[in-house]
């Protein structure tokens, strides 16, 4: 699988987020999209998902052959604060109805999904019970045991203590290999396994 951008760029009205950025990205490597709060990290993210279109400049999608960016979606995963849980299902009913829209990756099912999460005792309680940390990890779970190429995570220790950041990093350590990873992040701790770095204020325009 492979992400590729040709001179491409996003502004909001006249501002221009980032611009000129030239870059690949491929199956099995793992790549960090580094910045302060507001930088433009999760604009970037957005595009390279296909959520949001460039404002200038190409970006194509393959694997094999090329991929319409309306089909992305089924080639990935996203793990972000951003994103809500629906509050009203139990953890089980959550990943039930996930893994109607996705499979399951290799050696995992419901089971063995609420062991990693070591939720086996709220596995019957609604999301809206559970901790913020709870939920930030039932995300990263979720994206991270979905059999999908592209693996994207925003900010992903949001709301982790610091056993929550040792799961996590158990959780990349297995379920990353051979996949394409893109993180958002400003935290050392949440990408330190990454081989290649981007700094989105290499990209930024003065107007």
């Amino acid at each position: 699988m492979k992400i590729a951008l040709k001179n491409v760029g996003r502004r909001f009205n006249k501002e221009w987020i980032f611009r000129n950025l030239s870059t690949e990205f491929i199956s099995g490597n793992s790549y960090a999209i580094l910045g302060p709060n507001g930088s433009g990290k999760s604009t970037l993210l957005s595009v390279l998902t296909g959520s949001l279109t460039p404002s200038e400049g190409q970006i194509s999608f393959s694997d094999a052959k090329d991929i319409p960016v309306e089909d992305i979606y089924r080639h990935i995963s996203l793990a972000a604060p951003y994103l809500e849980l629906v509050e009203t299902f139990t953890l089980k009913e959550l990943i039930d109805f996930h893994f109607k829209f996705k499979n399951f990756a290799a050696g995992v099912d419901t089971k063995s999904l609420v062991s990693i999460l070591g939720l086996e005792k709220s596995a019957n309680k609604e999301i809206k019970y559970f901790s913020s940390g709870m939920k930030q990890r039932t995300k990263l779970a979720l994206a991270c045991c979905s059999d999908s190429p592209i693996l994207f995570l925003d900010e992903p220790t949001s709301n982790l203590d610091v056993q929550g950041i040792n799961w996590y990093h158990e959780l990349i350590e297995k379920f990353t290999k051979d996949r394409l990873t893109i993180i958002g992040s400003n935290q050392i701790q949440e990408y330190e396994f990454c081989k290649e770095h981007i700094q989105i204020a290499d990209f930024k325009q003065i107007n």
